[in-house]
């Protein structure tokens, strides 16, 4: 496979904790929302299969058209499936998935999912996907932490105590990493904040 990216375009958080999920190399890993991030090519490059899911079928097209890769294109329930050497897109909405599109997930990584939905939708999301998630999925998660009456999101603010009551099934949430963000972030102080937390967990159960 073709590597079109660079590893300073990678998450820094993913590069450094994902050893920590102790997984099989070639272990389906779930990106919910998943854009066009480069993240999935460095998780490919470990030698995991990758299954992204994404509502854009734009954006998921210019993730395989900016790094140079063939596509196959397939009607996949109510998705249409876009698939690159065991990194397959799913572009539809993410509600429609049912048990059998998860049934070979055995980690999920989430940078961009959680921090882009709207209180109420967040407990939706997480509902559904406890519901149609296999038993004993771990979860590398990204988030932010600010005032939330400075700033509307997206990317919204998610506390500890909202992440505890929405993945009330995992029995483990190790807080790996919590820093002050706000210095380097110069569009947000432009936006107003005056804190910005950024946290990495990782969820087990």
């Amino acid at each position: 496979m073709e590597i079109g990216f660079h590893q300073n375009e990678i998450n820094p958080y993913l590069q450094e904790y994902w050893r920590k999920l102790a997984l099989m190399p070639d272990s389906e890993v779930l990106i919910p929302l998943c854009g066009k991030s480069h993240d999935m090519l460095w998780l490919r490059a470990q030698g995991h299969q990758i299954l992204g899911v994404e509502l854009s079928s734009l954006a998921a097209r210019s993730f395989f058209e900016e790094n140079n890769l063939s596509v196959q294109r397939i009607e996949y329930d109510s998705f249409i499936q876009l698939e690159h050497d065991h990194v397959r897109v799913l572009c539809g909405d993410f509600f429609d998935l049912k048990k059998e599109h998860l049934a070979h997930v055995e980690a999920i990584y989430d940078r961009a999912a959680l921090i882009a939905l709207p209180a109420h939708i967040r407990k939706q999301y997480i509902d559904h996907l406890l519901t149609i998630l296999p038993k004993k999925v771990p979860i590398l998660l990204i988030t932010l932490d600010y005032p939330e009456p400075e700033m509307p999101g997206p990317p919204f603010s998610v506390s500890l105590e909202e992440i505890k009551s929405l993945y009330h099934s995992y029995t483990n949430i190790e807080r790996l990493v919590h820093r002050d963000v706000l210095e380097q972030n110069q569009r947000f102080q432009e936006r107003g904040l005056s804190r910005l937390h950024e946290s990495v967990f990782l969820l087990t159960n």
